[in-house]
């Protein structure tokens, strides 16, 4: 009993650490756009920069992930719209509804999870998700961000937390997915669908080589050192932890974002319901995590 339970509780710790670094990834989109790189080109290298270092990784460890490609293309493919969705909803709409829209993955997840997996729906699931909304509501009313209308980038966060809900349950249906070649195929396909926006959906020129050659340190640090490695904990734990937890657990994302975004953006501060709506989050995430563990 206390083995699973600390095995259980070790891995919902780095799943919520690693997450919450993510929270901080609005900042260097944003850095990198100031700096004269449009938006979409913004998102694309950051999606680009990971191969990097995982090409390479691939490469020589590729006698290792002998495995059927099928699953990790779908997990893949998954994931990859739900990482240029969420990038684009950073740079499109305020962090903070980008990242509240973002986190109803948990509602896809159990739908997912209930199809794909034959979960059932508990009542520690239910009073969680419940409790997360009603965060979620509190957390949208009241605020700069509450009452401007919805837009584009609104809906790219929503459709970021769709995708990543189907993701993290093909990833749990099929768990015995190497990390590397799943990161490798998530950044390849984000990458490809990122070019997507300034090529057909919106044209913009290729930004200025200087701009970017002037930014690769910041896009390097940021891309490889610090999200890489957090993406790769979030999808080893993903396999062991239910999909419907492992996007309440992320939910550890939305409070670094708005704490970050309220205090470092003067148009995304905070009024005190909201506060109270972020430890609605929280508390969901406590009692998911702490029910389901009790209960195995």
């Amino acid at each position: 009993m206390f083995s699973k339970f600390h095995s259980a509780l070790n891995l919902s710790i780095a799943l919520t650490i690693s997450a919450a670094f993510w929270g901080l990834f609005w900042i260097p989109l944003r850095q990198i756009e100031s700096s004269g790189i449009s938006a979409s080109w913004t998102v694309i290298i950051f999606n680009a920069f990971p191969l990097i270092v995982l090409v390479p990784l691939f490469f020589l460890f590729f006698s290792k992930f002998k495995q059927s490609l099928k699953p990790i293309l779908y997990a893949s493919l998954a994931i990859g719209m739900a990482i240029t969705f969420y990038s684009k909803g950073l740079v499109e709409t305020t962090v903070i509804r980008a990242t509240l829209l973002f986190y109803l993955t948990p509602i896809w997840s159990t739908i997912f999870g209930i199809i794909w997996l034959s979960e059932k729906l508990t009542f520690g699931r239910v009073a969680s998700i419940i409790i997360a909304i009603i965060g979620l509501l509190l957390l949208l009313s009241g605020s700069h961000s509450g009452n401007k209308p919805l837009n584009i980038g609104d809906f790219y966060g929503l459709m970021s937390g769709i995708f990543w809900g189907l993701g993290a349950t093909f990833i749990n249906r099929w768990s015995n997915m190497n990390i590397i070649p799943l990161a490798l195929f998530c950044f390849i396909f984000s990458t490809i669908f990122s070019l997507f926006f300034p090529l057909y959906f919106v044209p913009e020129i290729l930004p200025d080589l200087s701009l970017i050659i002037n930014s690769i340190y910041t896009i390097f640090i940021w891309s490889n050192l610090l999200l890489l490695p957090s993406f790769c904990i979030i999808f080893f734990t993903a396999k062991f932890i239910s999909p419907g937890v492992v996007g309440i657990l992320m939910m550890s994302e939305v409070i670094v974002a708005m704490f970050s975004a309220s205090i470092l953006i003067p148009d995304e501060k905070m009024f005190p319901i909201q506060w109270l709506g972020a430890f609605a989050i929280l508390l969901a995430g406590f009692y998911e995590v702490i029910f389901n563990i009790r209960k195995n």
